[in-house]
């Protein structure tokens, strides 16, 4: 589905990333984990639209993507998910929701999709006249989330879903993720919990520096001393 080769990318004279090379195949969850400055939320930017890479190819659905437009990338199925969440804090729960689903396609069909996203998140639906900013992290990483499915997104890009949650929380959302996947979504997860991230994910790559350092199975990488040393403090 998604498939990235020789990426490099650059803020000035300086390099961001090297040489990144990913493939997302439909219906897995990938995952991109790394320490803080490691390049994550640069790859998903470039993937995104937000970062025009210096050089390298990013093709979806074997469509060439890098140097389209951050909307023409969401008409053509990908959805990104921001850190920090991004909402629309001055407008409802509802508005936020209609606002990812700006894109034509997905206009024509924001009610049955609304309605698919309300089950999903009840609360939403409960409280979906009231100002984003009233929700609690975990209520707004929900809406987020349902904000990015309005779309329709045959991918999703999930950026750091689990950024300041409570640990009960942070298991509510990965179990939400691994339901899109079921329900036909192809993720690609960025996260820092690499815990959580390897217990539900298909496979995973390891950013370091702006380099790929290691990637396999999930399996593969919990069994990997540098991964149980580096990241699990063990």
């Amino acid at each position: 589905m998604l498939q990235i080769n020789n990426l490099n990318t650059f803020y000035g004279r300086i390099q961001a990333l090297w040489d990144i090379c990913l493939t997302v195949d439909e219906g897995e969850i990938v995952a991109i984990i790394g320490a803080n400055g490691a390049g994550k939320s640069t790859l998903v930017h470039a993937i995104s639209g937000l970062v025009q890479p210096t050089s390298g190819t990013i093709t979806f659905l074997n469509q060439r993507i890098d140097g389209l437009s951050p909307n023409a990338i969401v008409e053509l199925g990908i959805s990104h998910i921001p850190e920090g969440r991004r909402l629309f804090t001055e407008m409802s729960i509802r508005e936020n929701l209609e606002m990812g689903a700006y894109s034509s396609g997905a206009w024509k069909v924001r009610k049955e999709t609304l309605e698919h996203v309300y089950q999903l998140f009840p609360i939403l639906k409960e409280r979906e006249k009231q100002q984003a900013t009233t929700l609690s992290g975990g209520e707004q990483q929900m809406l987020a989330m349902g904000r990015g499915l309005m779309s329709r997104p045959k991918l999703c890009i999930i950026d750091e879903p689990s950024n300041g949650l409570a640990p009960k929380l942070v298991s509510d959302v990965f179990q939400i993720i691994k339901s899109l996947r079921d329900q036909g979504i192809t993720i690609l997860l960025i996260e820092q919990n690499v815990h959580q991230t390897l217990q539900i994910a298909d496979r995973a790559c390891v950013l370091e520096n702006g380099r790929l350092a290691l990637e396999g199975t999930c399996k593969e990488l919990l069994d990997s001393e540098h991964i149980r040393k580096a990241y699990l403090g063990l």
